[in-house]
């Protein structure tokens, strides 16, 4: 019981006693890089403690020269107040009293700072995280358009946000998460923009998350927020992006961001359907071809969905239907049964695309070339497989591709997968009641109180409109309705396109 207590209890003005109880706690001595370095300032015994790695060498030897310059004199009448105000040359400099705050922080990366006869320590903020550059993520790449990315270090992330959000108005509220890592996630909206409701309620959840840690970063953050009902449904309750100006866009709009500490995703919220099947390579077009694109590509995502189990409940009935339909079925049909075969060709595609993951760079090329085109078109000479089932299998898995969202296509090939089962064994009857099924928990779902697939349901022909054809920004007369929020003005130039004409009630 004596740990808890100390790690509760606050610093005393006994150096020796504050550096015993901290070498205990902090496993100074056992673990290597939990460094504890001894000095004298202006005559009186003191010490820091730091992670090494986790601080800027150059910063902390230019403050160390500083204070190891400090006269007795210099000290008083407080030592403390003396340091923090004429002897510290840094800007990120704070106090903390008891250990639990010198040991969080000294976990943080910060630079503990301890003083004989003192009963506060110093924090010195001076953290180097180790970091990549920002670069454009590999999910989310555009022909025109920023070429910079998150990261897996908060800090840079948030000034990638505000470097497109100059407002005011923006708050970043910082949430350790995790009893025993004490992860950094950050909530992030306008203030006189988003709905206060909703930026309360994942202020709570995110409050109440229990957990020893987050090593999964915002996968993690994600169950915790959405809940027990999100577990069994394969569709993505939030959209996820790793693009600072698609998060910006969201925060004209009236979404709330949720950012983790190393993870370069940051989560959006609250999300719809048609939140997934968008790209910003829309916008950065010209209004015509950005039309053309997004209706190429919700094209390709429908036909992709049901496109191959709808041929496959064709055949299945074919001698049920007229003579026109007659030119559907396979010309070889092949050994393997042809519902069998989609069901495999499905389970190839996958493989493929898990092979490609972890294969080197080097050889992801060949891999790919040998996967996709040598056994698919093997296959079908052998006479395993039908020269249609290949053809149905690569347009669907084009489409799953061209989705935006990885998250949304791994859902729609899931629901494809279940489609196929159901036309192989009942035909068209089957395929509808696997439709039905799917309209109905699609028509059920919400996130955060915002219907899945809104404006379609509830109905708002206006906003529809606009999702179905990419809007030239300076027609954008208002935020979503459905989103509720303070101002119902737009200010935007983005990627959401889910504008109608009500706007949300003004509460600012």
């Amino acid at each position: 019981m004596a740990g808890p207590e100390k790690r509760e209890a606050r610093l005393t003005k006994d150096l020796e006693e504050n550096l015993l109880h901290l070498r205990e706690v902090l496993g100074i001595g056992e673990s290597f890089d939990v460094v504890e370095r001894r000095l004298e300032i202006g005559g009186r015994a003191a010490a820091v403690i730091f992670v090494d790695g986790l601080v800027k060498d150059d910063v902390m030897t230019d403050v160390l020269r500083h204070l190891l310059c400090v006269e007795r004199a210099d000290l008083a009448p407080v030592a403390l107040e003396a340091v923090l105000r004429r002897h510290l040359p840094h800007i990120e400099v704070n106090r903390a009293g008891t250990f639990t705050e010198v040991i969080d922080n000294v976990l943080s990366g910060p630079v503990a700072l301890i003083i004989d006869g003192a009963d506060e320590a110093v924090i010195i903020d001076a953290r180097a995280y180790p970091a990549r550059e920002p670069e454009e993520p590999e999910l989310e790449r555009v022909l025109r358009g920023s070429r910079d990315g998150f990261v897996e270090t908060i800090v840079f992330n948030t000034a990638l946000i505000r470097r497109r959000v100059r407002d005011a108005n923006l708050r970043v509220e910082l949430i350790p998460v995790g009893k025993r890592s004490k992860t950094d996630v950050a909530l992030i909206y306008i203030k006189d923009i988003a709905n206060s409701d909703l930026v309360d309620t994942v202020r709570q959840r995110l409050k109440d998350i229990e957990v020893a840690g987050i090593p999964m970063a915002e996968k993690t953050v994600e169950e915790f927020l959405l809940g027990r009902k999100a577990w069994w449904n394969p569709f993505p309750l939030i959209r996820l992006t790793e693009r600072p100006d698609v998060a910006a866009v969201h925060l004209f709009e009236g979404h709330v961001l949720v950012a983790v500490d190393t993870s370069p995703s940051v989560i959006m919220l609250p999300t719809t359907f048609f939140h997934h099947i968008q790209h910003a390579e829309e916008f950065r077009e010209d209004v015509l071809a950005g039309v053309y694109i997004r209706l190429v590509r919700f094209a390709a995502i429908f036909l992709s969905w049901v496109g191959p189990p709808l041929w496959l409940a064709l055949v299945h009935d074919l001698p049920l239907l007229p003579p026109g339909f007659a030119f559907l079925g396979p010309k070889e049909p092949g050994v393997v049964p042809l519902g069998l075969q989609f069901f495999l060709a499905e389970v190839g595609v996958d493989l493929i695309r898990l092979a490609l993951i972890h294969a080197p760079s080097a050889l992801a090329t060949a891999l790919g070339f040998i996967g996709a085109i040598l056994l698919g078109d093997i296959a079908a000479k052998v006479g395993l497989f039908a020269n249609e089932t290949i053809l149905y299998i690569a347009l669907a898995a084009l489409g799953t591709f061209a989705t935006p969202s990885f998250e949304f296509a791994l859902a729609v090939r899931l629901s494809r997968l279940v489609f196929v089962v159901l036309a192989a064994l009942f035909g068209l009857v089957g395929l509808g009641v696997g439709v039905a099924v799917q309209a109905v928990l699609l028509l059920t779902m919400k996130c955060f109180d915002v219907p899945y697939l809104w404006p379609l349901v509830p109905f708002n022909g206006r906003a529809l409109w606009a999702v179905i054809v990419r809007q030239p920004v300076p027609l954008r007369e208002a935020r979503p309705s459905v989103l509720r929020t303070r101002r119902p003005e737009t200010g935007t130039s983005g990627a959401t396109g889910t504008e109608d004409e009500a706007g949300g009630e003004d509460r600012g």
